[in-house]
């Protein structure tokens, strides 16, 4: 019959177990959704940290594993994985062990894939491409070698393939406008109040023309009227002239 061991020596060995920190598998910068960079988020194999038989291991052994293992994917923030493992571990030793040995593998399988998936909302073409090709493929392998490698790549190649936004483009919009509609624009307005008030004026106030043109009519008027009073005056003179000689 296997010994209890204190809480306090469980935590102990959980943290004394060599778990490949994440500082010694720092990776480049790559770029997130929105093209902007950013730290890579890091996916370990969880498989690494099992150094030991589960078949012969102690319950003390399985439960420092299983605690490692948890740690690991919450800060992954890895879905349903975390939930089965907690539950495992409150649980009987024997369950746990059975847990790590087939049903740990299923769970994270599952998490893996709902993180690929989570990728694709509102992505590229590239990175649609990768992840479906990682979740045909349906390995664990695949989905880490996706998630770690494969998933920055693609965006790389779908944010080089975005087209840059060109300062051209409004400036010279503005530039035709400006020269070619707004001074012709000007000018017709001026234009047309012009005409039409030297035509509608009655007194020729608008336009030099209209004043002209009645200037023309009285002086006309005027001589018509001196034209019939000389020749009205030359017959009376003439009929006196007449009169006188007879």
């Amino acid at each position: 019959m296997r010994r209890r061991i204190p809480a306090g020596v469980l935590i102990a060995l959980a943290l004394l177990v060599p778990a490949a920190p994440a500082a010694a598998q720092a990776e480049t910068p790559g770029l997130d959704a929105a093209c902007q960079t950013v730290e890579r988020k890091l996916y370990k194999d969880i498989r690494e940290l099992v150094t030991i038989d589960l078949d012969t291991a102690t319950d003390v052994e399985i439960q420092a594993v299983a605690n490692q293992i948890l740690a690991a994917v919450k800060t992954e923030s890895l879905p349903v994985l975390p939930a089965a493992m907690q539950e495992h571990l409150g649980g009987p030793a024997d369950d746990l062990r059975a847990f790590l040995k087939k049903g740990m593998h299923s769970a994270w399988t599952a998490a893996l894939r709902i993180s690929v998936g989570r990728t694709m909302t509102d992505a590229g073409t590239n990175v649609q491409a990768a992840a479906q090709k990682a979740l045909d493929s349906g390995t664990i392998d695949a989905s880490l070698a996706y998630l770690n490698e494969d998933l920055y790549a693609a965006r790389a190649l779908d944010c080089a393939s975005q087209p840059t936004p060109s300062a051209s483009v409004t400036p010279s919009a503005t530039a035709s406008a400006a020269p070619g509609v707004t001074p012709s624009a000007t000018t017709t307005a001026a234009l047309v109040p012009t005409a039409s008030a030297g035509t509608d004026t009655p007194s020729g106030e608008g336009g030099g023309l209209a004043v002209t043109g009645a200037d023309i009519a009285t002086v006309a008027g005027a001589g018509g009227a001196l034209l019939l009073l000389g020749g009205a005056g030359y017959l009376i003179g003439r009929r006196r002239r007449s009169r006188f000689v007879a």
